[in-house]
Protein backbone atom coordinates (compact mmCIF):
# COMPACT_ATOMS: atom_id res chain seq x y z
CA UNK A 1 0.00 0.00 0.00
CA UNK A 2 2.68 2.10 1.09
CA UNK A 3 4.64 1.49 -2.48
CA UNK A 4 1.43 2.44 -4.13
CA UNK A 5 1.31 5.55 -2.33
CA UNK A 6 4.60 6.72 -3.48
CA UNK A 7 4.02 5.69 -7.07
CA UNK A 8 0.86 7.74 -7.13
CA UNK A 9 2.54 10.43 -5.51
CA UNK A 10 5.61 10.66 -8.15
CA UNK A 11 3.14 10.03 -10.94
CA UNK A 12 1.41 13.31 -9.56
CA UNK A 13 4.74 15.58 -9.49
CA UNK A 14 5.74 14.02 -12.57
CA UNK A 15 2.46 15.50 -14.20
CA UNK A 16 2.82 18.61 -12.65
CA UNK A 17 5.73 19.36 -13.98
CA UNK A 18 4.63 18.42 -17.38
CA UNK A 19 1.73 20.55 -17.27
CA UNK A 20 4.18 23.67 -15.82
CA UNK A 21 6.44 23.13 -18.88
CA UNK A 22 6.47 26.06 -21.04
CA UNK A 23 5.76 25.47 -24.57
CA UNK A 24 8.26 26.09 -27.28
CA UNK A 25 8.26 27.11 -30.75
CA UNK A 26 10.33 27.46 -33.66
CA UNK A 27 9.62 29.67 -36.62
CA UNK A 28 11.89 28.70 -39.25
CA UNK A 29 11.82 32.13 -41.42
CA UNK A 30 13.46 32.84 -44.81
CA UNK A 31 15.82 35.26 -42.69
CA UNK A 32 16.70 32.93 -39.95
CA UNK A 33 14.98 31.22 -37.02
CA UNK A 34 13.34 32.10 -34.42
CA UNK A 35 12.48 30.54 -31.25
CA UNK A 36 9.99 31.02 -28.41
CA UNK A 37 8.89 30.64 -25.58
CA UNK A 38 5.34 30.23 -24.70
CA UNK A 39 3.71 31.79 -21.33
CA UNK A 40 1.34 28.89 -18.65
CA UNK A 41 -0.72 31.89 -17.35
CA UNK A 42 -2.21 32.78 -20.38
CA UNK A 43 -3.77 29.35 -21.74
CA UNK A 44 -6.24 30.42 -24.10
CA UNK A 45 -3.86 31.72 -26.20
CA UNK A 46 -0.91 29.09 -25.47
CA UNK A 47 -3.41 26.07 -26.36
CA UNK A 48 -4.33 27.72 -29.39
CA UNK A 49 -0.93 28.43 -31.04
CA UNK A 50 0.51 25.49 -30.34
CA UNK A 51 -2.61 23.79 -32.01
CA UNK A 52 -1.97 26.20 -34.96
CA UNK A 53 1.87 25.04 -35.50
CA UNK A 54 0.52 21.29 -34.61
CA UNK A 55 -2.18 21.92 -37.83
CA UNK A 56 1.39 24.00 -39.62
CA UNK A 57 -1.51 26.55 -39.90
CA UNK A 58 1.62 29.03 -39.81
CA UNK A 59 3.98 26.75 -42.40
CA UNK A 60 4.75 29.22 -45.85
CA UNK A 61 2.91 32.79 -44.24
CA UNK A 62 4.11 35.87 -44.80
CA UNK A 63 5.48 38.37 -42.54
CA UNK A 64 2.25 40.57 -44.44
CA UNK A 65 2.92 43.43 -42.15
CA UNK A 66 5.86 45.22 -40.54
CA UNK A 67 6.69 48.63 -39.56
CA UNK A 68 10.45 49.53 -38.19
CA UNK A 69 11.15 50.36 -34.81
CA UNK A 70 7.67 48.41 -34.17
CA UNK A 71 7.08 45.20 -34.76
CA UNK A 72 6.65 42.11 -37.11
CA UNK A 73 3.09 40.56 -37.52
CA UNK A 74 2.09 36.96 -39.50
CA UNK A 75 -0.86 34.78 -38.94
CA UNK A 76 -3.13 35.89 -42.53
CA UNK A 77 -3.59 32.10 -44.06
CA UNK A 78 -4.57 34.52 -47.00
CA UNK A 79 -0.69 35.25 -47.08
CA UNK A 80 0.10 31.98 -48.12
CA UNK A 81 -0.27 32.35 -51.86
CA UNK A 82 -0.09 36.10 -52.22
CA UNK A 83 0.43 37.71 -55.30
CA UNK A 84 3.11 40.69 -55.36
CA UNK A 85 1.51 43.49 -54.22
CA UNK A 86 -2.01 41.90 -52.76
CA UNK A 87 -2.88 43.81 -49.76
CA UNK A 88 -3.17 41.46 -46.87
CA UNK A 89 -4.34 41.84 -43.19
CA UNK A 90 -7.98 40.46 -43.49
CA UNK A 91 -7.32 36.44 -43.44
CA UNK A 92 -8.36 34.92 -40.00
CA UNK A 93 -8.68 31.33 -38.46
CA UNK A 94 -12.41 31.99 -38.10
CA UNK A 95 -12.34 32.85 -34.62
CA UNK A 96 -11.34 35.11 -31.52
CA UNK A 97 -9.79 34.20 -28.23
CA UNK A 98 -10.91 35.97 -25.47
CA UNK A 99 -8.43 38.79 -23.45
CA UNK A 100 -5.96 36.90 -21.03
CA UNK A 101 -4.76 40.53 -20.34
CA UNK A 102 -4.55 40.47 -15.83
CA UNK A 103 -4.23 38.43 -13.47
CA UNK A 104 -7.00 37.44 -10.69
CA UNK A 105 -5.51 39.97 -8.29
CA UNK A 106 -6.18 42.66 -11.26
CA UNK A 107 -2.47 43.06 -12.09
CA UNK A 108 -1.07 43.46 -15.63
CA UNK A 109 0.25 39.49 -16.59
CA UNK A 110 2.89 40.60 -19.89
CA UNK A 111 4.86 43.77 -20.87
CA UNK A 112 5.53 44.60 -24.56
CA UNK A 113 8.90 45.05 -24.24
CA UNK A 114 11.34 44.39 -26.97
CA UNK A 115 10.92 40.41 -27.86
CA UNK A 116 7.20 39.88 -26.75
CA UNK A 117 5.12 38.13 -28.79
CA UNK A 118 1.54 39.09 -28.50
CA UNK A 119 -2.00 38.39 -30.68
CA UNK A 120 -3.59 41.02 -32.91
CA UNK A 121 -6.62 42.36 -32.62
CA UNK A 122 -9.77 44.50 -33.81
CA UNK A 123 -10.04 48.02 -32.40
CA UNK A 124 -11.52 48.61 -29.19
CA UNK A 125 -14.61 50.44 -31.13
CA UNK A 126 -15.57 47.30 -32.55
CA UNK A 127 -14.01 45.00 -29.88
CA UNK A 128 -14.52 46.20 -26.75
CA UNK A 129 -13.84 43.06 -24.92
CA UNK A 130 -10.17 43.32 -26.41
CA UNK A 131 -10.79 39.47 -27.74
CA UNK A 132 -7.57 38.35 -29.84
CA UNK A 133 -7.62 37.21 -33.28
CA UNK A 134 -7.22 33.65 -33.85
CA UNK A 135 -4.34 33.32 -35.90
CA UNK A 136 -2.34 36.61 -36.13
CA UNK A 137 0.10 37.43 -33.78
CA UNK A 138 2.91 40.04 -33.74
CA UNK A 139 6.51 40.21 -32.29
CA UNK A 140 7.97 43.40 -30.75
CA UNK A 141 10.78 45.28 -31.55
CA UNK A 142 9.80 48.76 -30.82
CA UNK A 143 12.04 51.50 -29.52
CA UNK A 144 13.76 53.24 -26.31
CA UNK A 145 11.43 55.77 -24.94
CA UNK A 146 12.23 59.12 -22.78
CA UNK A 147 11.09 59.47 -19.41
CA UNK A 148 8.36 62.26 -20.45
CA UNK A 149 7.38 59.96 -23.58
CA UNK A 150 6.60 57.34 -20.39
CA UNK A 151 4.91 59.84 -18.55
CA UNK A 152 2.05 60.26 -21.18
CA UNK A 153 2.26 56.64 -22.00
CA UNK A 154 1.64 55.51 -18.20
CA UNK A 155 -0.93 58.50 -18.14
CA UNK A 156 -2.78 57.04 -21.12
CA UNK A 157 -2.34 53.41 -19.91
CA UNK A 158 -4.09 54.37 -16.75
CA UNK A 159 -7.23 55.71 -18.62
CA UNK A 160 -7.51 52.79 -21.31
CA UNK A 161 -7.10 50.16 -17.86
CA UNK A 162 -8.53 52.14 -15.16
CA UNK A 163 -5.37 51.95 -13.79
CA UNK A 164 -4.57 48.20 -14.30
CA UNK A 165 -1.53 49.07 -16.62
CA UNK A 166 0.26 50.75 -14.20
CA UNK A 167 3.89 50.53 -14.89
CA UNK A 168 6.25 50.49 -12.20
CA UNK A 169 9.40 52.44 -11.90
CA UNK A 170 11.82 49.08 -13.24
CA UNK A 171 9.26 48.99 -15.99
CA UNK A 172 9.84 52.26 -17.27
CA UNK A 173 13.13 52.11 -16.55
CA UNK A 174 13.28 48.89 -19.08
CA UNK A 175 11.32 50.46 -21.59
CA UNK A 176 13.83 53.69 -21.42
CA UNK A 177 17.12 50.99 -21.55
CA UNK A 178 15.85 48.10 -23.55
CA UNK A 179 12.86 49.44 -25.62
CA UNK A 180 9.53 47.68 -26.76
CA UNK A 181 6.53 48.82 -27.48
CA UNK A 182 4.77 49.92 -23.88
CA UNK A 183 1.19 51.70 -25.25
CA UNK A 184 -0.11 48.55 -25.84
CA UNK A 185 0.35 46.95 -22.38
CA UNK A 186 -2.91 45.90 -21.25
CA UNK A 187 -4.58 46.49 -23.97
CA UNK A 188 -3.26 43.35 -26.09
CA UNK A 189 -3.02 40.14 -24.69
CA UNK A 190 0.77 38.95 -24.82
CA UNK A 191 1.62 35.32 -24.31
CA UNK A 192 5.45 34.18 -24.81
CA UNK A 193 8.65 35.91 -25.93
CA UNK A 194 11.54 35.03 -27.80
CA UNK A 195 14.43 33.24 -26.62
CA UNK A 196 16.55 33.24 -29.51
CA UNK A 197 16.36 35.24 -32.58
CA UNK A 198 16.09 38.88 -31.90
CA UNK A 199 18.61 39.25 -34.67
CA UNK A 200 16.41 37.84 -37.31
CA UNK A 201 13.04 40.41 -35.70
CA UNK A 202 15.81 43.13 -35.92
CA UNK A 203 16.02 42.09 -40.02
CA UNK A 204 12.59 41.79 -40.36
CA UNK A 205 11.28 45.00 -39.25
CA UNK A 206 14.05 46.61 -41.15
CA UNK A 207 12.43 45.59 -44.18
CA UNK A 208 11.77 48.12 -47.02
CA UNK A 209 7.65 47.99 -47.10
CA UNK A 210 5.45 49.22 -49.40
CA UNK A 211 2.74 51.62 -48.57
CA UNK A 212 0.50 48.87 -46.70
CA UNK A 213 3.44 48.04 -44.69
CA UNK A 214 3.81 44.93 -46.87
CA UNK A 215 7.48 43.85 -47.44
CA UNK A 216 8.26 44.11 -50.62
CA UNK A 217 10.34 41.09 -50.93
CA UNK A 218 8.55 38.51 -48.86
CA UNK A 219 9.62 37.01 -45.67
CA UNK A 220 8.03 34.27 -45.09
CA UNK A 221 7.42 31.92 -42.16
CA UNK A 222 9.27 28.35 -44.08
CA UNK A 223 8.17 26.36 -41.19
CA UNK A 224 6.58 26.33 -37.90
CA UNK A 225 7.48 23.30 -35.21
CA UNK A 226 6.94 22.97 -31.03
CA UNK A 227 8.37 21.38 -28.31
Amino acid sequence: MMKACIALFAWLLSSSAVMAQQREVTLETTEGTIRLTLYNDTPAHRDNFVKLVEQHFYDSLLFHRVIRGFMIQSGDPTSRHAEPGQTLGEGEAGYTLPAELFASDGTLLHHHGRGALAMAREGDEVNPERRSSGSQFYIVWGRNYSTKEMEHITARLDSLTSGRASLSEQQVRAYRREGGAPHLDGLYTVFGHVTEGLDVVERIQRAFTDDYDRPVDDVRILRATVR
